[in-house]
């Protein structure tokens, strides 16, 4: 990519998140109390003045995004769109292992929520599965690898209830 493409690449992703946050060139001189210029930001968005890599790391802490967000080249990772899950709630409880900690507190949390006491298996649903993992600094499909390693994840419910009634 030509400079000068970058350079208007760069500018056009200043100017999204600028938007984003709801700021006006303007905006963000009065909420930076002048540390950052209206003209001065207008022409990095244009394209028109090169910005340091310490400068855009400054721009980004005050927009309060990474500055990978900010690179024209840099594409963010897809948001993975997890599916809910169903946990043996007794597996999961009688589990030894620590690291199932934060599972049993959500599991108890949601349970006294849904005033929902089977205490046999409990679904997950998909945002509480997404928190989850970032909890564990890891994706959403990554912790239910890590829930199935474990054991606590019932595949197919109907067949968990036939196999507990013989």
């Amino acid at each position: 990519m030509a400079t000068s493409e970058y350079a208007k690449s760069l500018g056009n992703r200043l100017r999204d998140i600028r938007m984003q946050q709801g700021l006006s060139l303007q905006g963000v001189e009065d909420k930076s109390d002048g540390r950052w210029k209206a003209v001065v930001i207008g022409s990095y968005e244009r394209g028109d003045r090169s910005i340091t890599v310490s400068r855009l790391s400054e721009l980004a802490d005050f927009y309060r995004v990474p500055v990978s967000e900010l690179l024209p080249n840099e594409l963010p990772e897809p948001i993975e769109k997890p599916e809910k899950i169903v946990l043996n709630l007794e597996a999961l409880y009688d589990h030894p292992d620590p690291d199932l900690e934060h599972i049993a507190k959500l599991a108890r949390n949601i349970q006294q929520r849904r005033g929902d006491y089977n205490g046999r298996i409990l679904s997950i649903r998909a945002d509480d599965l997404a928190t989850l993992a970032v909890v564990y600094s890891t994706t959403p499909s990554g912790l239910v690898e890590k829930l199935e390693d474990f054991g606590v994840v019932v595949h197919d419910v109907q067949a968990f209830f036939t196999k507990e009634g013989e």
